[in-house]
């Protein structure tokens, strides 16, 4: 079999998630190369996501290589995928999901959320975890931190902020795990949409053969069913980076279970819903809690997000 080019971010972050899927694949005797793409949400760190547009902030260009066929496969952080791809494309494989929760970083101890006498600046630049501490920790104060991990935690430390908001699976695949202050519930902040998985893209053209290698030797079918049901929430709410949409679904034997919704951007509004099934039709499953958060008032909420958002474009 020819060599699989690997298109991927070059942060450190996305460099070790393209080298993971790289050594699942070398284990199976394919070999690989892996091609490092700069995109829209690499270059503009003074702008928040939600101001540049939540569309593949950091998939556009390499999806236009994908197409190309200047690489092979893409490898993404699952989360970071939106809910429709660009006709043409497709996720062939999710790999083994780490722990799902966000979590508070910090070089400095006795950080304590939940205590309101605390004063405490959070660096995030998530929708969903600023408007989830409005709604249950207000007072604590957020201020827009981007740019990969090494260069938030510089910032961090230089003052800009007393701790990280961020997900526990980039902390701990860059070995930033004595620096977690607090794993935070998934009952308050249910994360976002495939959160702790890595997901691989290719071209629909991508030869079958190559495809099936590729998925046998990456995919786990555990973490494809959970995930298949958030993104098909995720599709029938339209929800992307800039709106703040939570879903996780969880194996409960020969069913799924999945709770999801939304939140208000002040916080004051949150929705919540659960449902559960087989786990024989996940995308259908999602597709039932969107309709049941949607009725809810969910719509309502969302509709007041994007008006919102479009008045400050």
């Amino acid at each position: 079999m020819k060599t699989i080019r690997i298109g991927t971010r070059g942060s450190k972050l996305a460099l070790y998630q393209a080298h993971l899927v790289a050594d699942l694949l070398k284990k199976q005797g394919i070999k690989t190369e892996i091609v490092i793409i700069d995109t829209k949400g690499d270059k503009i760190l003074d702008v928040a996501i939600s101001k540049i547009g939540s569309k593949g902030v950091f998939t556009e260009e390499i999806e236009q290589q994908l197409l190309e066929g200047q690489i092979d496969v893409a490898v993404h952080s699952a989360k970071d995928m939106q809910s429709k791809l660009p006709e043409g494309f497709e996720l062939i494989a999710f790999t083994e999901r780490e722990k799902v929760n966000d979590v508070i970083l910090s070089h400095k101890n006795g950080i304590n959320y939940q205590n309101p006498g605390q004063s405490l600046v959070l660096g995030t630049s998530s929708t969903r975890r600023v408007a989830t501490l409005k709604h249950y920790h207000p007072h604590v104060r957020t201020v827009e931190i981007r740019g990969n991990l090494q260069t938030r935690i510089t910032k961090m430390e230089n003052g800009h902020c007393d701790a990280l908001l961020l997900a526990y699976a980039g902390a701990y695949r860059m070995g930033y795990d004595e620096m977690i202050q607090h794993e935070l519930s998934t009952d308050e902040f249910v994360p976002a949409v495939g959160q702790g998985s890595i997901a691989v893209e290719a071209n629909v053209s991508l030869s079958p053969k190559i495809k099936e290698a590729i998925r046998s030797s990456v995919n786990h079918p555990d973490t494809e069913d959970r995930l298949t049901a958030e993104r098909a929430y995720l599709r029938v709410m339209e929800g992307g980076c800039s709106i703040p949409i939570f879903a996780l679904a969880r194996l409960e034997g020969k069913e799924i279970a999945i709770q999801g919704g939304i939140i208000s951007l002040d916080g004051k509004e949150r929705i919540c819903e659960k449902i559960s099934g087989s786990r024989a039709n996940p995308e259908e499953l999602g597709k039932k809690l969107a309709q049941k958060v949607i009725v809810a008032g969910g719509a309502v909420i969302l509709e007041e997000i994007k008006r919102s958002q479009n008045n400050e474009k």
